[in-house]
This record gives structure tokens, sequence and C-alpha cells, in this order.
């Protein structure tokens, strides 16, 4: 009786858990950037079986994929403006052909999903060249096909890592100014932070005022290294497709709490 009564009882007090919370959210506070990384899709599977018996990775990640939806209607009414959603790190690039392939797929159909809801402008990230090139000509015709779009701007992070993401700023910015004449002393002199920044996968955007990761992990794992030097950090125990609307609210409940020093 006992484990039939405790979902039960969830189920009628958490929507006024969640309407309890955002009634009270001052939504002069809320993030203007929120970066997420979507982890733990795989275990999601492994301990959830389906009713077949399925705890393959594919389904994980197809029911990940699901939740970036819902995840994006959190967003709009909670008035965030720009998500950054980590799907693939370059580092996933070498994971056997045969969970790769399949993952390359939902990610493909999980874009064109997003796009052809017309409600975001979707953007692109990541070392777009280590991607099959079908996958890259998709991302750029969806990309272009969404740019102006009023809404929540979406930065998908595909075959991305931070580390990368900052040598390959350093290289375009060598680059362009080799490129007008420059000498190396001259473009060694002319680096800075600033500098650097106009050259990242996502200039011209704010930098994450909050970052997620779900499923218990601690750590950034590479995601914005550059950007996220004075973001806030919110660690959730649940797996991706398990997180909820009210976790949400909790992460920006909390960022909204934290007094900003931005390293002073």
């Amino acid at each position: 009786m006992k484990a039939y009564i405790k979902p039960a009882i969830k189920a009628i007090l958490y929507p006024l858990y969640e309407r309890r919370i955002f009634a009270k959210l001052d939504f002069t506070q809320t993030p203007h950037h929120v970066g997420v990384i979507l982890d733990g899709n795989r275990r999601w599977s492994k301990a959830n079986p389906a009713a077949d018996g399925d705890t393959s990775t594919s389904r994980g990640h197809k029911a990940g994929a699901t939740k970036i939806i819902e995840l994006l209607d959190w967003c709009e009414e909670s008035k965030v403006e720009v998500l950054t959603i980590w799907l693939l790190s370059n580092q996933n690039l070498s994971r056997p052909p045969a969970e790769l392939e399949p993952l390359l797929k939902i990610i493909a159909d999980t874009v064109n999903d997003l796009a052809s809801r017309r409600r975001w402008e979707i953007r692109p990230v990541g070392s777009m060249e280590l991607l099959p090139k079908n996958l890259v000509d998709q991302l750029n015709d969806v990309a272009s096909k969404t740019k102006g779009i009023k809404g929540v701007v979406i930065n998908v992070a595909i075959g991305y890592g931070g580390r990368s993401e900052i040598a390959d700023a350093v290289k375009s910015l060598i680059t362009s100014d080799a490129n007008i004449g420059k000498s190396a002393a001259e473009i060694a002199s002319s680096i800075s932070v600033e500098e650097i920044s106009r050259h990242l996968y996502t200039a011209g955007l704010p930098d994450p005022d909050l970052v997620i990761r779900t499923s218990g992990e601690q750590r950034l794992g590479g995601f914005l290294l550059w950007q996220s030097a004075h973001s806030e950090f919110y660690f959730c125990e649940a797996y991706w497709p398990d997180f909820r609307r009210v976790d949400f609210l909790r992460a920006i409940r909390a960022y909204s709490q934290r007094n900003r020093r931005f390293g002073k």
C-alpha cells in the first residue's frame, strides 16, 4: 500500500510545489543565458528498462531528446533568452560506430524537430569539421532557416569541446590578423581576452549566467570553459530524461538567491 500511496501523493503535491516556486520567482533576476549539460541518458535507460526489457543507449538518447522541448517551454516561461545545450562532445565522436551512428541520427532528427516548430533561432556550435558532411549541411541549413526568429536562441553544441573552442578561437584570431598583413609581433600584442571572445563559437552572445548539469556529476567536463568563468552552477541528481519542471525551477530559484560578485 505504501509503495502505491507515495507516488500518488507526489502526483498531487508536486504541481502545487511547482506553482508555488514559480509564483515566487523574481523574473528581474532570471538568468539571461542558461547552459545545460544533458547528462545521464545511458544510465537512465539501464536503470529504467522498457516493458520489453530494452535498456539500450539509443533508447536513453531518444528519451533525452524528447525532454529538450519541455526544457524550452520552461525557458520561455522563465524569460530565459539564450539556451546552450550540449548534445555531443568531440570526445564522443570516438565511440564505436554501432553507438555513434544512431546517436548522430537522433541528434539530426532532434535539430530538425526544433527547427520545424519555427519558435526558436538555432545556432550550431562545435568543431563542425569533425562531423559527417551530411550532418554539417543539415545544421547549416537549419541555422539559415531559423536565423532571426524571435524567441529563445538555442546553441546546439555538437562535436563540442571547451579546449578545442579556445584553440580554434586563437587560430581564427591569428589567421584573420595575418590575412590583413600583420606581423607576428603585431598579432601577439593584439591578443586579449576581448579579442579571443570575438572568435569563440558563441561570439556575440552573452556568457552563461547559469550552468546546469544533471545526473549527479559535479564537473564541467569541458563545457563552455571560457564563457563560464563567472557563471553560477547547479548540479541536479536526476538523470536528464527524469529532469522535471520543478528541478528547473529550483535551479532558477537557486540562481536568483545568489549574490554574484563576478570574481571581485
